[in-house]
């Protein structure tokens, strides 16, 4: 009997919030396997009918589902359980006990977080902005950002950046090789905006930017990966961020979405007192 989990996901959608909550609930344990099959834009009987078929015909199958349309859940929840599949709704109590908490009815209406709302063209105009200001561009309209991000060179300013605008923050981020490369509108004006420091352990610091040189099949730049060199840059980089009382995160061991959660924290932290 094979022991390898066939993970069904079906949604109505494109199938990125059923993604990112298998992703959380799979890291929950360990040591499992198991393989994945997506269904997208799942819409019509028919549709879910050739998928349990499918479903029925392998071991160990399980189903997870975002699918707000009632009748058509009902549907995928009563033909799994004749064909005696596991079957598990997302959403579908959420949506209920939503609807009865706001007291007012959901739309049920599939790709409604996709929708060309306000608030999707604020995020699109968030991408816009963090892309010119990356790696120190632009810094003359730096005033505009919601965030800035500094740090010395490989402590994930840009990935952190891009996370950040898409969830509707114009970010930038700067470079520190030394004070003197901040801009000066910010040394003049430190708290002009939500600015926070990144900084790493050193010695992790070495790998990365040894990985970086070896891909670039660069050579030359010995002091760039020599481990006394950084630790007198991650000094300097604190004493900064010290100086003008910026808060800062340690990345080490954080992925790119711990970072910009915590970011995410300090940025509500500072509104709150600008208030």
């Amino acid at each position: 009997m094979s022991n390898t989990y066939e993970i069904y996901l079906i949604s109505d959608s494109t199938g990125e919030t059923l993604d990112r909550i298998f992703l959380a609930l799979k890291a929950q344990f360990k040591n499992i396997e198991y393989k994945v099959h997506s269904y997208s834009f799942t819409r019509t009987e028919n549709q879910i009918l050739k998928i349990l078929e499918d479903a029925k015909k392998n071991e160990n199958s399980v189903i997870l589902y975002t699918i707000v349309d009632n009748n058509l859940a009902k549907y995928l929840a009563n033909v799994s359980n004749e064909k005696k599949i596991p079957c598990f709704g997302v959403l579908g109590n959420l949506i209920l006990n939503f609807s009865k908490i706001l007291n007012q009815k959901a739309s049920h209406e599939p790709s409604g977080q996709h929708a060309l709302n306000d608030e999707y063209y604020e995020r699109i105009e968030a991408i816009q902005f963090t892309m010119s200001h990356d790696d120190g561009n632009l810094v003359n309209d730096i005033e505009k950002s919601d965030i800035i991000l500094v740090g010395v060179s490989r402590t994930s300013k840009t990935p952190t950046s891009i996370y950040l605008a898409n969830k509707g923050l114009k970010t930038s981020n700067i470079p520190l090789v030394n004070e003197n490369s901040l801009p000066k509108k910010l040394r003049d004006n430190p708290q002009l905006t939500c600015v926070v420091g990144l900084n790493t352990e050193p010695e992790r610091l070495v790998d990365l930017r040894k990985n970086r040189m070896n891909s670039l099949k660069e050579t030359e730049n010995v002091k760039y990966t020599d481990i006394e060199n950084i630790k007198k840059e991650i000094a300097d980089a604190k004493k900064t961020f010290q100086k003008y009382r910026w808060p800062s995160i340690d990345v080490t061991r954080k992925s790119v979405e711990e970072t910009a959660a915590s970011i995410i924290k300090i940025h509500e932290i500072y509104l709150n007192n600008v208030k």
